[in-house]
């Protein structure tokens, strides 16, 4: 037989015989990972490791310690929840992957009120599942046969996202008696799901398994009953409006009936917004500084100037600061964990005169705000006054608005904290789910294009150090907002993807962003495309895909 040349990341060679399995390649050269390999990038191609190795190859692999290897464990996890799911409640057969929350992944079973005996039978059965070893057979089928396939098992969601496949063929996965498919690959077999965990969530659960920093254990669990509170409402509106799935969102589109969602989702935007405004209003006596934090591409810009124009509404005058203005000279900002500025560090802000400057602005004094000179890297003062008075709430929009150590130095009754994020409650078909962050890098993508002259390469490059940002500054201080803001649009995946797939498809496989890039196109297929002439100038989404009545 024929061998094959295998250059391994670290640039070793190994000879192995044409045919080779990936799987059986990790035993051969038996690396030393902390966690399971499940996945390999082969030639810049992402392959599951039953791949049969056929030519000489550049072969990388992933574990757990990796976004990828992360994503193909928890969609694994999930296929043996659902199949336990279903055989100790035979009677229902609607299981539902929502979206991620406490760490974990929420779930619900439609049709079924679950009780924590229910939820450790489902967790007993699935950890018999796992110690069988049972393998996640994959085989390729044509459309028809897929449909006949989902029919007969009742899985009407995934019936009805086929019809708008344009494939002839695609990969369902079998996992003993039940059949599945994914927009994303799994481990060869259930053996390789070692730490996971059930929590009974009312009315679902979540299913708990490792980080990516700590690949071989759970985290602690911690609730977060006002985030899940949030995804609660838009989940149940979706239901209402019924567009839960993208195949519903696809048949808005097909009717020409997307211009009503359109109106509706951003009159409930400017219905939250409003209420919001109302609540800061009828709290006016404590509401001095309004701080807005949330994620990279939430739409926090777009979202504080909406609010502004409402509290004008209500009477109130606001003023807004920059926290830029802020920051500490170049010389004495903090280095992160490889020798490099770290901008977004709550140190990189000089907190003493920032807060010295609200406690007089709230006391009625006034003050000269600086002026950040970014070339020069320090703090300038221009003759930039600012006196406010007691109608004139002070709105700070920046990513450590949830930090209590940002103003350190006003009481919690003086301050509103808003958490907004882009919380998307759609979802392809039952099984799989659009990540919140998928949605946001989408948004991010199509913003730094038209904004900024930035490629889709840069992005998705940049898109692990934002995440570790955000993990760092703001996911920890969610549950202290006073006020969550979900700004995902139940359509804009729709109007996003034109923009997206013309950036995304411009990366070759001679980029090594090229796998993120065709992760990300597999989710657009999805989606049927539709124009933007409906969206109100003042929608969030305009603050991604252009003409805005903002000046961001």
């Amino acid at each position: 037989m024929n061998e094959v040349i295998i250059t391994l990341e670290n640039g070793e060679t190994v000879r192995v015989e044409e045919g080779t399995t990936l799987k059986e390649l990790v035993k051969k050269i038996n690396i030393s990972t902390e966690s399971p390999i499940v996945a390999a990038q082969v030639n810049n191609e992402l392959k599951e490791l039953s791949e049969a190795l056929i030519k000489s190859s550049q072969v990388k692999f992933f574990d757990l310690s990796t976004e990828i290897g992360m994503g193909i464990y928890v969609r694994s996890l999930s296929f043996v929840f659902i199949r336990a799911a279903r055989e100790i409640i035979p009677e229902c057969c609607s299981v539902s992957v929502e979206h991620s929350l406490a760490k974990g992944l929420y779930c619900e079973i439609k049709g079924k009120a679950l009780t924590f005996y229910i939820v450790k039978k489902i967790e007993e059965r699935m950890k018999e599942i796992i110690a069988a070893d049972e393998p996640f057979e994959k085989r390729k089928v044509t459309k028809e046969e897929a449909v006949e396939i989902f029919e007969k098992d009742g899985q009407t969601d995934k019936v009805r996202i086929l019809k708008y496949l344009t494939k002839p063929k695609g990969n369902i996965y079998k996992l003993g008696w039940l059949h599945d498919f994914f927009y994303g690959y799994l481990v060869p077999s259930t053996g390789y799901l070692k730490h996971f965990s059930l929590q009974f969530h009312l009315p679902g659960v979540i299913i708990r398994y490792p980080t990516m920093a700590k690949p071989n254990q759970l985290p602690e669990y911690i609730p977060q009953p006002k985030l899940a509170a949030i995804f609660y409402e838009a989940e149940r509106w979706g239901e209402i409006m019924e567009v839960d799935t993208i195949a519903a969102l696809n048949d808005l589109v097909v009717n020409e009936k997307l211009s009503t969602i359109i109106r509706v989702a951003e009159a409930l935007h400017e219905k939250k917004i409003a209420n919001i405004a109302d609540e800061i209003y009828n709290h006016k006596d404590r509401g001095n500084v309004i701080l807005i934090a949330g994620p990279s591409s939430s739409g926090k810009t777009t979202f504080a100037q909406r609010l502004m124009v409402q509290l004008m509404v209500n009477g109130l005058k606001p003023v807004s600061i920059s926290v830029d203005d802020y920051f500490v000279s170049r010389e004495n900002t903090p280095m992160d964990e490889k020798g490099e500025a770290d901008f977004e560090a709550l140190e990189a802000i000089d907190l003493e005169l920032l807060n010295d400057h609200l406690s007089k602005l709230i006391q009625g004094e006034e003050i000269e705000i600086p002026t950040f000179n970014f070339q020069a890297g320090h703090k300038e003062y221009l003759g930039k006054k600012l006196q406010i008075k007691p109608d004139q709430p002070i709105i700070i929009e920046g990513i450590h608005g949830l930090n209590e150590k940002l103003t350190y130095s006003i009481p919690k009754d003086h301050k509103y904290k808003i958490y907004i994020s882009a919380l998307t409650q759609l979802n392809i078909d039952n099984h799989n789910r659009v990540p919140t962050t998928d949605a946001r890098k989408i948004r991010r993508m199509v913003r730094d294009n038209q904004f900024r002259g930035t490629d889709a390469i840069r992005t998705i490059r940049l898109w692990p150090s934002v995440r570790r940002g955000e993990d760092k500054n703001i996911f920890p201080f969610q549950e202290d907002a006073d006020i969550m803001f979900n700004s995902a649009l139940i359509y804009e995946l729709a109007v996003l993807k034109p923009y997206a797939e013309q950036l995304l498809k411009a990366i070759g496989p001679e980029y090594e962003e090229h796998l993120e890039a065709q992760r990300l196109l597999r989710l657009l297929s999805y989606v049927l495309p539709a124009g933007c002439d409906n969206i109100p100038s003042n929608s969030i989404l305009r603050e991604f895909i252009g003409e805005s009545c903002f000046v961001h």
